[in-house]
């Protein structure tokens, strides 16, 4: 590596919505391989994370950290996983700081977040720590704590904790291919898709939501009901799903359905998706949130119904109640679920009945402001101290 190398390590990881954050700043900061500013990802070793990072212009550190856990089996595999990860963080330091070059640190939260933090403390590298949801972690609570006011916290939500309300406030974080790159029209030809009918965008984030994707077939099988009687297309991400709606049984069923659909199991850029979408049907993860804010696209959410905090609604809130999205409750069963928004004028049901009626929830959503989040942590990212050496 070159003298005078600024590297910048980004620790987070289990799911993507703990990784794209950490990319985003990434690219704002004008990180590349071999060039003067260089980014390292401390991930986790899910499949995931593999999937997530593959091919991106990063260097990869997977690590064997585990979530904690109040279970003795759980507890037991987050403090046996510690000490290698810490470890593993502290070679990754020393070898970034080999040439006499800088490094600082951003924590984007999740289980990895907790061990690079503590490497970062022992080695003294300015650290970065970003909150994403509307209810800290239970790793940015410990970091934040830990870090004391050696760190800089950033947040996309104002909280109303007293130990997170001197955190500084900023707008969601959001990853440039996740940015629509030109108007509806030119993204629904782009994707093969006819630029006179609405589209349906359905996504459960990178792991997939079985629930959220079930809610479909039901809508399809219905010849008078909504998502047919008004034409829409369908852009439908899977996760990792079995039969009867892994992708190749999910395209059958649109295809006899005559409903026009793109189908995948995973897509890492979904700017085209959002470009083209009239209407999001999605769980309410930070990265979802910031991605419908940023391409003013109206939105179902429909939270992950097994955290207890419930924060992905927290998440939603704002743009639920500017009234440019609309939440969904998870009944676990698709059937029951779909069954309690009937009669629901502003649900997913009522909007796909009346797909004019989301032209005026993108206009609001359009006085939210630039989500430019990226932007401002990268800025606090090299505001930090610059020692880094030893």
């Amino acid at each position: 590596m070159a003298g005078g190398t600024e590297h910048f390590i980004f620790a987070g990881g289990g799911t993507g919505g703990h990784l794209f954050p950490g990319l985003a700043v990434a690219e704002e900061l004008g990180c590349v391989p071999g060039g003067r500013r260089q980014a390292h990802v401390v991930s986790s070793n899910r499949a995931i994370d593999a999937r997530v990072l593959a091919g991106r212009p990063v260097t990869v550190l997977a690590v064997p950290a585990q979530p904690f856990g109040v279970h003795p089996m759980r507890l037991w595999r987050c403090l046996s996983s510690w000490g290698s990860s810490v470890r593993a963080v502290r070679r990754l330091i020393a070898e970034c700081r080999r040439d006499g070059g800088t490094v600082r640190m951003v924590a984007t939260g999740g289980f990895v977040a907790a061990p690079a933090v503590q490497a970062a403390r022992v080695d003294r590298v300015p650290l970065v720590v970003l909150n994403i949801d509307a209810v800290p972690g239970k790793a940015n609570r410990f970091i934040a704590w830990r870090a004391g006011d050696a760190a800089r916290v950033l947040t996309t939500f104002r909280l109303s904790e007293g130990f997170a309300q001197s955190w500084r406030v900023i707008p969601p974080i959001v990853r440039r291919e996740a940015l629509a790159p030109g108007d509806r029209t030119a993204c629904k030809r782009k994707l093969g898709l006819d630029p006179q009918r609405p589209v349906l965008m359905v996504t459960g984030g990178s792991l997939g939501a079985a629930s959220l994707s079930g809610l479909l077939p039901l809508l399809c099988a219905d010849a008078d009901g909504p998502l047919r009687k008004q034409g829409w297309q369908v852009l439908h991400q899977t996760g990792k799903a079995e039969s009867p709606l892994d992708v190749g049984s999910l395209r059958a069923m649109y295809a006899a359905a005559g409903v026009k659909a793109v189908v995948v199991e995973f897509n890492p850029a979904l700017g085209q998706w959002w470009g083209a979408a009239d209407l999001a049907v999605t769980r309410a993860g930070a990265g979802a949130v910031a991605e419908a804010w940023a391409n003013t696209v109206p939105a179902v959410f429909v939270p992950y119904p097994y955290h207890k905090d419930q924060h992905q609604a927290l998440n939603a809130k704002p743009l639920v109640e500017l009234g440019g999205a609309v939440l969904m409750t998870d009944l676990i069963d698709p059937a029951k679920t779909l069954a309690a928004e009937q009669g629901r004028g502003d649900g997913v049901l009522g909007l796909l009945a009346e797909p004019a009626r989301l032209e005026a929830m993108r206009e609001k959503l359009g006085k939210l402001g630039p989500a430019d989040g990226a932007a401002q942590v990268a800025r606090e990212v090299l505001a930090a101290t610059a020692g880094g050496r030893r």
